[in-house]
């Protein structure tokens, strides 16, 4: 996997209230937990919006590893609400921290496949070819209205309803529910963006897509962010982008165990392969002593004791009962929305349009502005347009947008 993650103050914000953390996995132990990718977006005066962000990311990663005899679905789910309890408990305690909250929206990547944990409106897709999926429902009052049928996506008051009205949260309330997602089949290709809505809010799902698709992760970050903030960047914007490059990370049917929900993991007793072993070993200590073969009775000896500790130290952890999740099976009803979103001249047309607007504005501002990587991104955007190589066109102006904006950050433009 390739991976990336940016978090921006925006424009019109003091302070960053969002928080992210990426947890890979060594090899030999991502096949038991997986590689964690977290987003939080917190809300709260007087730094709680921070404080609580940062509890989420560093609680929920902590706990979903601290839980290792439950599968990684029920882990994951109970480090969610053990940070919720934490967090409320941290408000409870200091009036400048009452009902402090955060969002967060886990990505998990499993042998099984890709394992969704989220409670609030930061949002997880996945761009596969030129389709994009929403991998989270929005816990937000327009979301929830729609769901139970009492506004439909064309009416008018939909889009009069404020954007920002979440209807869950860690952190306010004792309580909290928790959206568990997947597994879903992980395939080369694929690229996965975990952001907070400060994203959402300025760049459209018809944007998103031909952008992961088209550029590194990286990239794809810095683009993103920047065309949020060149739209206003009203709020905090934090992305982390994952793409998949090798096959070690694609999910195989029947290579992996199916994971398990509502089992109990318990261990196993010592081995007793290991007793017979040892008392063979004991037994012929005795003798061996009784001959006067103290060196080879010493030996028996040992022996015998290491054949303990091996037994002690195999004790076999086996799931008993639950349910398991054999390929077809998954949690949760996602994806939650599905577009095809093809890389084509609509939208790279629009990147070009903003890169002559940034030059205009520059030329018109007198800016010492140094052109040459801004010219030569645009040339190799020309030439992959007129040879239709979308992505390529997308890429390249991509670039020279974020080529640009660095150019007016050294020159101190806000």
């Amino acid at each position: 996997m390739h991976y990336a993650a940016i978090s921006d103050v925006g424009r019109r914000r003091a302070n960053n209230q969002d928080a992210f953390k990426l947890v890979p996995s060594e090899v030999d132990d991502w096949t038991q937990r997986g590689h964690v990718f977290i987003v939080a977006d917190g809300m709260g005066a007087h730094a709680a919006g921070e404080l609580a962000s940062k509890m989420a990311v560093d609680a929920i990663s902590h706990h979903y590893h601290k839980f290792g005899k439950l599968s990684p679905p029920e882990a994951l789910k109970e480090a969610v609400l053990e940070a919720n309890k934490e967090i409320f408990d941290r408000g409870q305690e200091n009036v400048d921290f009452h009902n402090m909250g955060t969002t967060a929206s886990i990505f998990v990547v499993l042998p099984q496949g890709a394992l969704v944990g989220h409670v609030g409106d930061s949002r997880i897709y996945r761009v596969r070819g030129n389709r994009l999926d929403q991998l989270t429902f929005d816990h937000s009052l327009v979301w929830e209205l729609r769901k139970h049928g009492q506004i439909s996506a064309n009416a008018e008051q939909f889009t009069s309803i404020p954007k920002n009205v979440i209807t869950r949260s860690l952190g306010p309330n004792q309580v909290v529910e928790v959206d568990i997602e997947g597994p879903d089949p992980i395939a080369v290709g694929d690229t996965y963006l975990l952001c907070s809505d400060g994203l959402t809010g300025r760049v459209s799902d018809e944007e998103l897509g031909p952008i992961l698709s088209s550029m590194s992760p990286l990239e794809a970050a810095h683009l993103l962010v920047d065309l949020a903030n060149l739209r206003g960047g009203p709020d905090n914007i934090t992305v982390v982008v994952v793409q998949v490059t090798g096959e070690q990370v694609v999910t195989r049917v029947g290579d992996s165990t199916p994971l398990v929900i509502g089992g109990d993991q318990r261990e196993s007793e010592v081995p007793l392969l290991a007793w017979v072993a040892a008392g063979v070993c004991f037994l012929s200590s005795i003798a061996m002593f009784i001959l006067g073969e103290s060196y080879l009775a010493i030996a028996s000896l040992a022996v015998g004791a290491a054949s303990v500790l091996a037994g002690i130290g195999w004790k076999l952890s086996k799931q008993k009962g639950g349910t398991s999740l054999a390929p077809g099976l998954r949690l949760g009803n996602g994806p939650h929305v599905s577009i095809d979103c093809p890389a084509a001249d609509k939208f790279t047309d629009k990147l070009a349009k903003i890169v002559e607007e940034l030059r205009e504005a520059a030329i018109e501002n007198e800016w010492a502005v140094d052109w040459s990587v801004l010219d030569g991104h645009c040339e190799q955007a020309v030439r992959a347009a007129s040879a239709r190589e979308h992505r390529d066109a997308i890429k390249s102006y991509g670039l020279a947008i974020h080529a640009m904006i660095t150019e007016l950050h050294r020159l101190g433009v806000q």
